[in-house]
């Protein structure tokens, strides 16, 4: 009975296996292949993110660890090692991640689409008008970012400044508030008789 069972199993896997048509491989290879800057760019992300992250770091530190007239010096330095680390591991990361997306990308493709599905899915991907929405993506994003940060900048820098003081006093960072500055001050109102 359990051979039976394990025979019947054997026998439904590779029968799914077997569904693929070549027309269907044809499609996904396709899609791959169409998506591959939205791959490479998702490589490019994963070489710079631990790079900023330690940039950031590294500045927090400086401040607090390195004479203010060396800061810039090694600030340049730092930003040169950074560069230089997204120079080495990019290539890596980006042949790795085209190599691995049939596997993994065109793997969950062919599990959840049919033929007809993927035929759509390239007509939509190799639309004009969808290909220039895409492409504006960047720009589009860019403009909400500098509207919002435009609008809200007045609001949310207070804010931050209270949250930055709270960090500070917490690690026992000592602190001091920027002198009022004249033109900071609120007009003096007139004396009226």
């Amino acid at each position: 009975m359990k051979k039976l069972l394990v025979v019947a199993l054997l026998a439904l896997s590779l029968g799914a296996s077997a569904q693929t048509s070549p027309a269907k491989k044809d499609l996904i290879a396709k899609i791959l292949q169409l998506q591959q800057p939205a791959i490479e760019a998702m490589a490019r992300s994963m070489a710079e993110q631990p790079a900023m992250v330690l940039l950031q770091r590294a500045g927090s530190l400086m401040q607090s660890r390195t004479p203010p007239d060396k800061r810039e010096a090694i600030g340049k330095e730092i930003q040169a090692d950074a560069r230089k680390y997204v120079d080495e591991v990019l290539p890596i990361i980006r042949e790795r991640a085209v190599k691995l997306a049939p596997t993994t990308v065109g793997l969950l493709l062919e599990e959840r689409f049919t033929e007809e599905d993927l035929k759509q899915l390239v007509a939509i991907i190799e639309n004009p008008v969808f290909r220039k929405y895409q492409q504006m993506d960047g720009e589009m994003t860019r403009s909400l970012q500098a509207k919002l940060v435009g609008e809200l900048k007045a609001t949310l820098e207070p804010k931050f400044k209270t949250f930055e003081l709270a960090v500070a006093g917490r690690l026992g960072i000592p602190v001091t508030a920027p002198a009022a500055t004249p033109s900071a001050r609120p007009p003096a109102k007139a004396a009226s008789n």
